[in-house]
């Protein structure tokens, strides 16, 4: 038997992202499939209680790396950390979320192991004890599979958003294992100053179950106004496209597409946005896409599953408060 099917768990500020509960039912269903042990790895610090929240979700095992160097996410303490625990227990599969913080972790730590990496990963399947990672490419016009066949561990990152969630079993239990935590020199050479925190009480874009998103047709900044008001009636976190960013309107975090965040949204809202490659790169896998724009020839209506052509500044409106009938 290979030695287990591993999850790297995500947190920010002490608490797991979603994006971990994602990945730790995708390696139970793995691990039910091959008859492999599955753990998940969590670092931080005082992050025990908060670990033992993914025992539902079926690990056998939790590792847990907890220490104040660890509080914060800091790429090489955490690649230094994981790097000796994957060496000492040799996993066959080791998973991570493709979030920003996953998609830089993923690399180091597969530069360190010497092996390979799939990146941006939308779904996995076993075949033979290889993992098959099926991959967007050419920002999305068409999808690989892929797979490491001679390096181990195998390594990939997935999407948030598009792998499913189980059912959590409060029946299950796992073993937890405190890690002797040794941060070398080396991998201290960064050190945090400040982190600038996001106060708007929103879903991050790249776990948000809504979006609405707005593009060059919005015009202004103080404009993106109509769109908060949407989402707030729906629940929705508001993006942007890139030429609202660098028209300064929005902050880069709220950036949509292939240089920006890449969402997997239950529904998409674009309104003013033309449908660019770029940005459809970036949000073309969202389930339901609704297009608003004033050019019926607009790209983004090839790609959006319901489209109304009309001025989004009385389109939109109109839709915020049909939502409020609705959900009332």
């Amino acid at each position: 038997m290979a030695n287990g099917i591993w999850i790297i768990a995500e947190q920010r500020g002490g608490n797991l992202r979603k994006i971990s509960y994602e990945l730790a039912s995708e390696a139970r269903r793995l691990a039910d499939q091959s008859g492999q042990p599955f753990a998940a790895v969590v670092l931080g610090s005082q992050i025990g209680e908060e670990a033992k929240k993914l025992v539902p979700y079926g690990p056998d095992t939790i590792y847990v790396a907890d220490d104040p160097a660890l509080d914060k996410y800091i790429a090489e303490a955490y690649t230094g950390v994981l790097t000796d625990l994957i060496k000492k227990h040799e996993p066959d599969i080791v998973l991570l979320g493709a979030s920003a913080q996953g998609k830089e972790l993923a690399a180091k730590l597969a530069a360190r192991l010497e092996t390979g990496l799939a990146q941006d990963c939308v779904s996995f399947r076993l075949e033979n004890g290889l993992l098959i990672a099926k991959r967007p490419l050419f920002a999305g016009k068409i999808y690989a599979e892929v797979a490491c066949e001679t390096a181990r561990p195998q390594m990939a990152a997935a999407r948030p958003n598009v792998l499913s969630l189980t059912e959590p079993d409060a029946s299950r239990t796992a073993e937890v294992v405190n890690v002797a935590v040794a941060i070398k020199p080396e991998d201290q050479r960064t050190v945090l100053v400040e982190e600038l925190a996001d106060v708007s009480g929103k879903a991050d874009l790249t776990e948000a179950t809504f979006i609405v998103s707005g593009g060059r047709g919005m015009k202004a900044a103080e404009n993106f106004q109509v769109l908060e008001e949407l989402a707030d009636v729906i629940g929705a976190s508001v993006g942007a496209s890139r030429s609202a960013v660098d028209a300064g309107w929005r902050s880069h975090t709220d950036q949509v597409g292939q240089t920006g965040k890449v969402v997997c949204p239950n529904m998409y809202i674009a309104c003013g946005i033309s449908g660019a490659i770029q940005h459809l790169a970036g949000m073309g896998s969202s389930k339901i896409i609704v297009a608003v724009n004033k050019d019926p020839d607009a790209p983004i209506f090839q790609k959006a599953d319901y489209g109304i052509v009309g001025d989004l500044f009385e389109i939109v409106p109109v839709l915020k408060e049909e939502f409020k009938k609705i959900l009332s």
